[in-house]
């Protein structure tokens, strides 16, 4: 979603959809452009924002476009060569400021709108690209997770009011576990709340009740008492400064002896080494198969492909 007034964003959408700007090079070029008719004023001539050789449009390059990006608070980068090897780029530019051109008449074009309209663009193909598991010999399996829970918080960001790093904690976690105990328990997506579905944690698996959080709290350890009192064995998986704020609680709450907590990243790489820890080529292969699951899981539960994580070999 755009933040530009309907009837704009539908014209912007409908200029998009023509001239095929959809790719990150041809994403690139509606942003300078927009951005150089904030400083040049409409109406634009497109004679002004060709470069001196006529072969390139003006300032269409990585820096300016990471700039325009920035204000924006995505620090990831679009393009290497920000637009300038997107072929008719000068064409597009010429149909881009008469549409601009076109927008203004009667009347103020607000572009800060147009702006917002394709920096939503640019979410959109972030969002839209599975996260990338590097397989990576010299590294650790820690080290390896970290890499990809790290991509993760990244899109987070970008994507705010996303919970994007506690969806593929929990996938990967439900991805390990049905790897040990296949078909025992059921999936969810992570938008569904234990409360009012009978489910004592994210998983349920004989008497363990298996929690994920990406920040523990006052409101998880009351469940892990629920738990308890039930007959049930806690299980809380979370990450990083997540794991002491855990324990603190717990021992507040006087269970932090009838609790276990394991950091995700060390938990994850602990089955890897457990499965195949004895040959690079089978914790390859382990790692593989946990992906296959874990996209397996997306699929059936989530409604966002751009979740699912491919593994690649380590350049």
């Amino acid at each position: 979603m755009s933040d530009a007034p309907a009837p704009l964003a539908e014209a912007l959408a409908a200029f998009a959809e023509l001239h095929g700007i959809k790719s990150k090079g041809a994403l690139c070029l509606p942003l300078v452009v927009t951005d150089h008719a904030r400083t040049m004023g409409l109406p634009l001539d497109p004679s002004r924002l060709r470069t001196d050789k006529e072969g390139q449009v003006l300032g269409l390059g990585k820096g300016k476009v990471q700039q325009i990006l920035a204000r924006h608070g995505i620090d990831r980068v679009l393009a290497e060569e920000g637009g300038r090897t997107s072929r008719g780029s000068l064409g597009k530019m010429s149909a881009y400021v008469a549409f601009l051109n076109d927008r203004s008449q009667g009347g103020a074009l607000d572009l800060d709108s147009v702006e917002a309209f394709w920096i939503a663009r640019v979410r959109e193909f972030f969002a839209a690209k599975p996260f990338v598991l590097r397989v990576d010999p010299t590294l650790s399996l820690r080290a390896t997770f970290r890499h990809l829970f790290a991509q993760a918080e990244a899109r987070q960001k970008e994507m705010q009011g996303t919970m994007v790093v506690g969806t593929v904690m929990q996938h990967l976690v439900g991805a390990k576990l049905e790897g040990v105990f296949p078909g025992a328990f059921a999936h969810n997506s992570s938008s569904t709340k234990d409360e009012g579905q009978q489910r004592p944690g994210d998983f349920s698996v004989g008497d363990l009740a298996i929690h994920v959080s990406t920040a523990p709290g006052e409101a998880l350890i009351r469940k892990c008492q629920a738990n308890l009192a039930a007959g049930q064995r806690p299980i809380i998986v979370t990450a990083g400064r997540g794991v002491g704020l855990a324990v603190g609680l717990a021992e507040n709450a006087g269970i932090a002896e009838r609790l276990d907590v394991f950091d995700v990243e060390q938990w994850l790489a602990a089955d890897i080494l457990d499965r195949a820890g004895d040959r690079p080529a089978a914790r390859a292969e382990a790692l593989e198969a946990l992906l296959i699951r874990y996209n397996a899981i997306v699929e059936t539960v989530e409604t966002d492909p751009s979740l699912r994580i491919e593994a690649a070999a380590a350049r």
